[in-house]
C-alpha cells in the first residue's frame, strides 16, 4: 500500500486526505505535517526528514503563494516524490495533462486539450472547457467554469 505525506491538515488538507483514499490510499498510510495540529506527526519545517520516508507527498495549503514555496522547497528535498491527485468523480480528458501537486476534486471536469499546472486547486464541480491554460498554484474554486481557451495566470484564484 502507498504512503502518502500531506502538508497541511486544516479543511484543505482533510479534503485531500478524503479524495486519497478515494484514489486508493488506505487511511493507515496517510500522516500529516502541520504547525498547528495536534494529529501532525510533524511541522511543516521537518519536510525534508519526513517526505523521503513517504511514497508520495502533497502540499494541501489553501494560500497560492504559501503552496508554491513549499513545493518548491519539495523539489530540493532527495526522494521526495510530489504527486497529483484525481478523484474517482471527476473527469479529465486523455488530451489534457495535469501537472504534479495539483487535486481535481470530485465532479470536476478537465476537458480536451486543457493544461492545468502544478500545484492547483480544481475545487469540487469546477468546469474547466476545451484548450484552458490553467497557470501553476491557481485555485479555481467550487463550481466555477472556465469557459473555453481560457487562460488564468499563475497564483490566481478564480471565484464568486
Amino acid at each position: 500500500m502507498p504512503s502518502l505525506l500531506i502538508i497541511g491538515a486544516g479543511g484543505h488538507g482533510r479534503v485531500v486526505a478524503e479524495i486519497a483514499v478515494a484514489c486508493g490510499y488506505d487511511t493507515d498510510s496517510i500522516a500529516f505535517l502541520d504547525d498547528n495540529s495536534l494529529d501532525a506527526i510533524g511541522k511543516v519545517k521537518d519536510m525534508s526528514f519526513y517526505a523521503p520516508k513517504f511514497d508520495g507527498v502533497f502540499v494541501a495549503i489553501g494560500n497560492n503563494v504559501v503552496r508554491q514555496q513549499i513545493c518548491e522547497q519539495l523539489k530540493q528535498v532527495p526522494g521526495a516524490t510530489l504527486i497529483k491527485l484525481v478523484h474517482p468523480t471527476a473527469y479529465v480528458s486523455p488530451s489534457a495533462t495535469v501537472a504534479p501537486g495539483t487535486v481535481i476534486e470530485p465532479k470536476a471536469v478537465v476537458n480536451t486539450h486543457s493544461r492545468i499546472g502544478q500545484g492547483c486547486i480544481i475545487s469540487v464541480g469546477t468546469i474547466i472547457d476545451h484548450d484552458c491554460i490553467i497557470g501553476d498554484f491557481c485555485h479555481i474554486n467550487a463550481g466555477m467554469v472556465c469557459g473555453a481557451g481560457s487562460r488564468v495566470d499563475s497564483l490566481s484564484r478564480i471565484s464568486n
